[in-house]
């Protein structure tokens, strides 16, 4: 190699070496590897939100499925309970319905039975002990009478089929049943038909007087 090609190779190494070390060359460097780790830390906070959010979301998922099932525990505890206490309710109705014809039957029997046979004495006797066994049986099931005579009147748990013109009592009230209601536990089987009481009209008892 000759003399001038190793003292040109020697200016153009100490050129690079200039540039290399210029302030201003360090500074654009040191911007780009600022404006780069910038870059990756706003990607990482980025990812990071990202990813907290789909947290938030499968938490919020999660706490409503527990919920639904939670709520769909309760109420398939609550149809169970109610299917056990309910589910004969059609039975009952039509339970009492005989049970009705039977008390009508006794009904008829007459207090002084003095003058019966003694087997006709001993069959009453044997009825009125089967209708008490009914009625307690009844009870044990939580099949109750609704009885409302003298009571106000209930829309819920009467029906009323007649009025009866009367001062003797306040209006609404109960004063004959022609057939009980029953209960069973809360729920009504069949409404009690009832008369209740309506004030006389003063007006239509003085028209009455004058005919």
């Amino acid at each position: 190699m000759s003399k001038n090609s190793e003292e040109k190779k020697s200016v153009d190494d100490e050129k690079n070496n200039d540039i290399e070390q210029s302030p201003i060359n360090n500074e654009i460097l040191e911007d780009k590897t600022s404006d780069q780790s910038n870059i990756e830390e706003e990607n990482n906070t980025d990812t990071i939100s990202e990813l907290e959010q789909k947290v938030l979301d499968l938490k919020d998922q999660l706490m409503r499925s527990l919920a639904d099932g939670e709520n769909l525990r309760k109420r398939t505890l609550k149809d169970i309970e109610n299917s056990k206490k309910y589910s004969h309710i059609s039975f009952v109705r039509d339970l009492v319905t005989s049970v009705d014809n039977f008390q009508r039957a006794l009904k008829v029997i007459p207090e002084d039975k003095s003058s019966l046979p003694e087997p006709i004495k001993n069959l009453i006797i044997g009825l009125e002990i089967v209708e008490k066994e009914i009625l307690t049986t009844l009870e044990k099931y939580n099949v109750k009478p609704v009885d409302p005579l003298g009571e106000k009147f209930d829309y819920n748990f009467h029906q009323a089929m007649f009025e009866v013109p009367t001062n003797d009592e306040e209006p609404g009230k109960v004063v004959e049943v022609s057939q009980k209601g029953y209960l069973l536990h809360d729920r009504l089987v069949r409404p009690a038909m009832v008369g209740i009481s309506k004030k006389i009209d003063e007006n239509q008892n003085d028209k009455d007087e004058l005919k």
